[in-house]
């Protein structure tokens, strides 16, 4: 009788191991998938759209106009910015940092993802490259400014930032993976939606799609 019954209770303490260590598992392998998930994430961070198209006979050049609209921090819409350009092969010179992948997979509320900024949007053309300035050297963000407050730690921050991207040096033992200048740009086109988005383990892209039929032929306001 008291072998039946040591028996039994080395069966129910077994089967409470295995209980305790499959909701581990459990647990634990659904971490790992959230982990795996920010660091295969990606933000909208801007959209960009041909608003007109004239071909210029003397100079044999096509004039593109195009709207740029970013999103804020809050991924709120800015106000769109319209630039125009003798040509259509257009590129956003950006700073991207980069932080370490343990920031991203634990999700870090400073460090969660890249941080960026747009600094210009220009098109090479030899001695007739344009380029638009989209935020001044060392300035804060529109997208990133705090609603109301002019603070000078705000402003040191960003100074930091403007430092680590441009002389990556400075970014040792911060947790930066690396920072650097991109300039992701594409051919663009009319009726075609272009995204830009920030990859929170990575860097900038842009990706397009075309604009939905009921849109087609239409001047939006």
């Amino acid at each position: 009788m008291k072998k039946a019954i040591g028996f039994a209770l080395l069966v129910v303490i077994a089967v409470a191991i295995i209980a305790v260590l499959a909701v581990r598992y459990l647990n634990e392998n659904k971490i790992l998938k959230e982990m795996i998930s920010r660091l295969e994430a990606d933000s909208r961070i801007a959209e960009v759209l041909v608003t007109d198209v004239k071909y210029d006979e003397q100079a044999q050049k096509v004039n593109t106009t195009i709207k740029f609209l970013e999103y804020d921090s809050k991924g709120r819409p800015m106000d769109p910015k319209y630039y125009k350009f003798r040509g259509n092969i257009i590129q956003f010179e950006s700073l991207v940092v980069r932080f370490d992948d343990i920031f991203i997979r634990t999700n870090d509320k400073l460090k969660g993802k890249s941080a960026y900024l747009f600094w210009k949007v220009f098109m090479l053309d030899g001695p007739n490259t344009m380029e638009y300035n989209i935020t001044e050297t060392e300035a804060v963000p529109e997208g990133y400014k705090i609603d109301n407050a002019e603070s000078a730690f705000e402003k040191r921050l960003w100074k930091k930032f403007w430092d680590y991207a441009l002389n990556e040096n400075n970014a040792s033992n911060m947790g930066i993976k690396n920072a650097q200048i991109e300039a992701p740009g594409t051919m663009f086109v009319p009726g075609t939606l272009y995204t830009i988005r920030i990859e929170h383990d990575g860097g900038m892209r842009i990706d397009a799609s075309p604009l939905p039929a009921i849109l087609k032929g239409e001047r939006i306001l």
